[in-house]
């Protein structure tokens, strides 16, 4: 039997919420067509933020992150984070903009800054900066594209990014560990790395809900991190642990 794509992606969420997991070459087998076909339809899935694609398949997409949906509208905490986070901004600074949903939520807020020059591996970054009518510099980073973070990644990135020097870095996190610093559920952390080493200060933008998530991929550690800025839920306790570790801390 020939499927459609909805037919075979429909079937694929069936299978995966039944077994917790699925492989590329067993559902290539059963749906009687190619294993690029099925890549295909799990980057398909994966960009609508229904699974997280794993080597050689697919797991179901974690609860922590299946509670922040494609499409819908940024929340006010996040607004309000970006807000925040665009003041720390100058007149002709260096910036890199990492992808993600609240660094993007701060693009508006940059229309009346003059001479920037910033560098992203984002692609709806990139085109958002280029809307601007202040038309900051735009430097794309380059690379392997990685579906899950919608972005560019990979050692060609990391060579990019290591010739330059920039006065800031705003990047997001999938959690924030109180011990060890951000975490992530992406395993591509290497360019997140980077980024902070070639940034003079280091700003990271995340709501407070997201303090104390079980992520197991340490993407920066404290020490790599200047600045977070979050929002007025974060607990008294989180609050003091974060700044005694000598983190500057801007809550709105």
């Amino acid at each position: 039997m020939k499927y459609t794509p909805q037919q075979r992606r429909r079937l694929l969420m069936q299978y995966l919420e039944q077994h917790g997991e699925l492989s590329v070459d067993q559902m290539a087998s059963e749906l009687q067509t190619s294993e690029v076909t099925i890549r295909k339809d799990l980057a398909a899935l994966e960009s609508s933020g229904l699974l997280l694609r794993r080597y050689g398949g697919a797991i179901p997409l974690p609860s922590e992150m299946a509670a922040e949906k494609p499409g819908e509208p940024v929340s006010k905490r996040k607004l309000a984070i970006a807000k925040a986070a665009a003041k720390l901004i100058r007149d002709h600074n260096r910036l890199i903009i990492d992808s993600g949903s609240t660094t993007a939520a701060m693009l508006p807020e940059l229309g009346n800054k003059q001479g920037l020059i910033v560098m992203t591996n984002s692609l709806n970054i990139a085109n958002s900066l280029r809307e601007l009518e202040n038309e900051p510099t735009l430097l794309m980073t380059g690379g392997t594209w990685d579906p899950h973070s919608e972005a560019f990644q990979g050692q060609v990135a990391e060579q990019v990014l290591r010739a330059y020097d920039f006065d800031q870095l705003f990047i997001g996190a999938d959690g924030i560990d109180i011990n060890r610093g951000t975490t992530t559920f992406n395993e591509l952390i290497g360019l997140s790395r980077v980024m902070a080493e070639a940034a003079r200060e280091v700003i990271v933008m995340v709501e407070a809900d997201k303090v104390g998530r079980k992520i197991p991929n340490l993407e920066l550690p404290w020490d790599s991190i200047d600045t977070l800025v979050t929002d007025k839920t974060l607990s008294s306790e989180d609050r003091a642990s974060i700044e005694a570790l000598g983190i500057k801390l801007i809550i709105v």
